[in-house]
């Protein structure tokens, strides 16, 4: 069991809280063995729209190894990461986080907090539009990346602003537990899922979710599943109750590319992380990713990229 912290002060930010929350509760709710836990400096906060919080966890003495803590923003954070219970943050961090044993996820100016405690020394990071000179001041170590959704530097990730510690959480999500699940939890949710934070392995996966048809995304499952099936169009309609021509229309109309495309977009994606392990063949690689030969998978590679897969694999 993961233990998982969202650290709260005065003010916060209540969709900075619910957002993720919500994604990682119904994450639980579908199996994922985590634990949360609702912590502040405070027994009692106001958030930003004044819905009051109480009964809170004290901030834990030690932290359990392997627990992610999410760090909330607030509303005028600056002059409510000034107060002595944000401050009482910073020194816990500074106390008991160690990113050699422990995850960190900061939503908006949550990264402020992290940056005084001067976990962001040395690492990539981003924040609020609005945010981005003073954490920038705050972490001039720092290499801080504007317009990004969000971006993860080891242990360490940060997040724009509001909606995008939604996408963050996703994105944990689908590091730690599948884009499967990920993408059961944004269904749910009702989810846009056209938002990453550039990176290429979670979009092969979510790009072409954003739409409500329910045959498409039943398709899109079935796809999405171990690319050792080699699908054809007519076996995919028959799943799912509908005509190959029937189907391809549908596919364009809500995902924006055919089924064959789509399919193709996972191969590549999954063919990425298989290269990573220098001990596969790029004839294995071609196989575990659902091509036909070594030879098809050469030249969709190369029609994508511009460049074999071998070399792919040294960049």
């Amino acid at each position: 069991m993961r233990d998982v912290y969202f650290v709260l002060s005065q003010h916060f930010m209540l969709l900075d809280l619910a957002g993720p929350a919500e994604v990682l509760q119904i994450a639980i709710e579908h199996g994922a063995p985590l634990r949360l836990h609702m912590v502040a400096a405070e027994a009692e906060l106001v958030s930003s729209v004044g819905l009051r919080q109480h009964q809170l966890e004290a901030l834990p003495e030690t932290i359990p190894d392997q627990a992610l803590v999410l760090l909330i923003g607030v509303q005028n954070s600056k002059t409510n990461l000034q107060l002595p219970a944000a401050r009482a943050i910073v020194r816990w961090l500074q106390n008991s986080f160690d990113p050699a044993r422990h995850q960190l996820a900061c939503i908006c100016s949550g990264a402020l907090l992290a940056a005084d405690a001067g976990l962001l020394a040395g690492r990539r990071c981003t924040t609020h539009h609005e945010l981005i000179a003073r954490l920038q001041s705050a972490a001039p170590n720092a290499d801080v990346l504007e317009n990004r959704l969000f971006v993860e530097d080891g242990p360490i990730a940060t997040s724009a602003g509001i909606c995008a510690g939604i996408d963050l959480a996703l994105h944990l999500v689908a590091r730690d537990f599948g884009a499967e699940l990920t993408q059961v939890i944004a269904r749910e949710m009702v989810i846009w899922l056209r938002r990453s934070g550039n990176d290429p392995q979670l979009s092969a996966w979510l790009v072409h979710r954003n739409h409500l048809h329910p045959t498409v995304h039943k398709a899109q499952d079935l796809l999405s599943q171990p690319q050792s099936r080699r699908w054809t169009l007519a076996e995919l309609a028959a799943q799912v109750h509908v005509t190959p021509r029937t189907l391809s229309r549908l596919f364009v109309q809500y995902a924006g590319l055919s089924p064959h495309d789509y399919q193709q977009s996972l191969k590549l994606a999954l063919a990425q992380q298989l290269l990573a392990n220098p001990n596969l063949s790029i004839e294995t690689v071609a196989n575990e990713a659902g091509f036909g030969s070594a030879r098809d998978f050469r030249r969709v590679w190369q029609a994508r990229f511009g460049q074999l897969p071998s070399e792919g694999r040294k960049a």
